[in-house]
Parts: structure tokens; sequence; C-alpha cells
């Protein structure tokens, strides 16, 4: 699937794994890296139910965005690219997206 970023000094950061951990610590950084090469080698994010990450469809403010788990409770927060078709009970319908952008890591929590 293709990636792409939403903020650029975030898509800096992912790549460069030195940055990465200074911003975010060793653990969490692995797992951003990880997580990302997942949505690279998927065809759709209907994929990504099959890997860790517990990815997810979010709901209220933040509908229309998907989620993976980081360390708790830290997640990496992604859309899909373009006008996605909805899925039957009105969310996403997984299967047709090609292409996602990342928004970057949130406490969702909060």
């Amino acid at each position: 699937m293709e990636v792409s970023f939403e903020n650029a000094d975030f898509a800096l950061t992912c790549g460069d794994m030195r940055d990465l951990r200074k911003r975010h610590g060793a653990v969490r950084a692995k797992k951003i890296q990880q997580r990302l090469e997942d949505l690279r080698a998927v065809e759709t994010p209907a994929a990504m139910r099959l890997l860790p990450g517990r990815c997810h469809e979010l709901h209220g403010d933040r509908a229309g965005q998907l989620s993976l788990d980081l360390d708790h409770p830290y997640r990496l927060l992604f859309r899909p690219a373009g006008d996605p078709d909805p899925g039957p009970g009105g969310g996403l319908e997984w299967s047709t997206v090609r292409a996602v952008v990342v928004i970057g890591i949130e406490d969702t929590h909060r």
C-alpha cells in the first residue's frame, strides 16, 4: 500500500531511526517503524487486521481515521488517501483503500 505523511517533519523523523528514538524512545520508535513497514507491505488495510497492532477505525471526532497500537496509550493514526468508498455499515470499505496518509502519533485515551 502507498504510505504518505500529512506532516513533512514527521515524515523526515520516521525516515531517521536515530531521530525517531530521540523523540519517541527506543520501544515506541521500533513499533512505529514496524507498523509503517507493515502498512507498506500490505495491499489494503483489510490485511492489517491479520497483523499485530490491532488496526481499527476510530469514531466520534476521529471518524474516518484508523489507528494502530504502539506502546500503551500511544497509537499511530492514519486515514485513507483520497475519497474512500463507504462500507456497508457506513464505515470504511477497507478492501478498496490502496493508499493512506499518516497523521501522526497520539495518546488517544486523553
